[in-house]
């Protein structure tokens, strides 16, 4: 039953993706032609001229739509973020797409006014269309329409967790019809569901129950009886699901890999592994920079000169940081404190009240100004613009020690500014929570996750109570 409504709520995700995508260039046609508001007349080319190559774009746009997965269940997702994103994304290569088809078919005095606002409602109905969509499927489930019975086979601690996420997640829309183990007694709870049998009940409880899915939640020492189970659960036509023991090593998106039929998990997912998403970054990087140091260089030559005169000593101060992949770099800086002794500065913290800072030090760190030399260090590969912060090799090899997973901050390039000093953890504050963090940014990094520690960072230059 549940599948058949996917089908048929699928069927209907085309045909209102077929509606909106079809309003939304009528509306296009409407504005452009139709009103005064971007100032143009009326076309020579009548209604049917703009509307007729609706039998090229409705099919490419479906067809993407299918490609990039927005026809498969959303079930788990709590928010809609990551389908507008996908959908930002396949709106912009559909747009491609009907330019090439208007271009092969001949078609090209089409209007690329009209083809911009298309575009720009296309995406604006269409996320619209699918938050208005899942709220409603959410709100069903929460109320007990639409849900998915699962029997649970173990139910020791990653059964108990399962569980108990199940519970806490209306939204989901999923209901425990029961458990199997041999170690609990018939009629047990296990945070509301009962124990229905034993693990070899499974043939049985399937014929005489209704169920939609199976999920083996049995602990490391159990694995032995993984084959019979899923065997039982293909004889009786009843997809099975595995919560593997070892989960609690695994990264919040494990990535699957590979070698001659042979899966691989990779414990730790890093977008950036991607040679299209480091080629986005660093060519990001580099649009942004260079015209940075271009348009800054004057601010860069004055203090420059004031450093200079505040104390005596080298304009810029380099330090040794570790980078990417754990290769040791020189970072630059412009000089705020008196010159010292670097083989002792190199196991200190700089504080609030440092007396080693000049008076124009103090200023140029309260502003960030002394970073501006890092440009040079992302101009040569060293850095990023975006990242986690780079630390000491002393304090590196201190920290792994210390604190869980540190050096995971290390896959990618580090940063002039990272999602860990956007949400306030710079200077003197939790290096744990600092990590977390980091690690968050490593795991899940979007350009869009860049451009909104960008603007986070510029709103924060001056009002960062712990710059100093």
């Amino acid at each position: 039953m549940i599948r058949e409504n996917q089908r048929i709520f699928n069927i209907a995700l085309v045909v209102i993706d077929f509606s909106v995508i079809t309003l939304a260039l009528i509306l296009a046609w409407y504005i452009r032609f139709e009103t005064d508001l971007l100032g143009f007349g009326r076309s020579i080319w009548g209604f049917d001229h703009y509307i007729m190559p609706i039998v090229l774009i409705i099919p490419a746009y479906i067809f993407i739509y299918y490609i990039f997965g927005l026809y498969t269940p959303q079930r788990t997702k709590k928010t809609i973020n990551s389908e507008a994103l996908k959908i930002i994304e396949v709106n912009f290569i559909g747009l491609l797409l009907v330019v090439t088809l208007l271009f092969v078919f001949g078609l090209t005095d089409y209007s690329r006014y009209m083809l911009a606002m298309f575009a720009i409602f296309s995406t604006i109905f269409s996320i619209t269309e699918r938050f208005i969509i899942r709220t409603l499927l959410k709100l069903m489930r929460s109320r007990q329409y639409n849900i998915k019975y699962i029997l649970v086979v173990g139910a020791e601690e990653l059964g108990i967790k399962l569980s108990g996420l199940i519970n806490e997640n209306e939204y989901l829309g999923y209901s425990i019809m029961g458990f199997l183990d041999d170690s609990l007694e018939k009629g047990e709870r296990i945070n509301g569901s009962k124990i229905i049998g034993n693990v070899g009940d499974l043939e049985d409880v399937i014929s005489e129950n209704l169920v939609d899915r199976v999920i083996i939640t049995l602990s490391h020492s159990q694995y032995h009886r993984l084959e019979w189970i899923v065997e039982t659960c293909e004889k009786c036509g009843v997809r099975a699901e595995i919560v593997p023991d070892y989960y609690r090593y695994m990264p919040a998106k494990p990535h699957m890999d590979v070698i001659e039929g042979m899966p691989l998990i990779q414990i730790r997912h890093i977008p950036l592994d991607n040679t299209f998403n480091r080629y986005m970054k660093r060519s990001l990087d580099l649009i942004l920079v260079v015209p940075a140091i271009i348009i800054l260089s004057p601010l860069l030559f004055l203090v420059a000169i004031l450093v200079k005169i505040s104390s005596p000593g080298p304009v810029i101060f380099k330090q040794e940081r570790v980078g990417l992949n754990r290769k040791i770099f020189y970072m630059y800086k412009f000089r705020s404190m008196k010159v010292h002794d670097e083989e002792r500065e190199k196991f200190q913290w700089t504080t609030a009240d440092d007396p080693r800072k000049t008076r124009f030090g103090s200023f140029i760190r309260k502003t960030s100004i002394d970073e501006l030399p890092q440009f040079f260090n992302i101009l040569k590969g060293e850095m990023s613009l975006i990242g986690p912060r780079p630390e000491r090799p002393h304090f590196v090899e201190k920290f792994k020690e210390e604190i869980p997973k540190y050096m995971i901050k290390h896959h990618v390039r580090p940063g002039m500014t990272g999602w860990a000093q956007v949400n306030g953890y710079r200077g003197n504050t939790s290096l744990i929570k600092r990590i977390q963090y980091d690690i968050y940014y490593v795991e899940n990094w979007t350009m869009t996750l860049d451009v909104k520690i960008f603007f986070r960072t510029l709103i924060n230059l001056f009002r960062d109570k712990n710059a100093y």
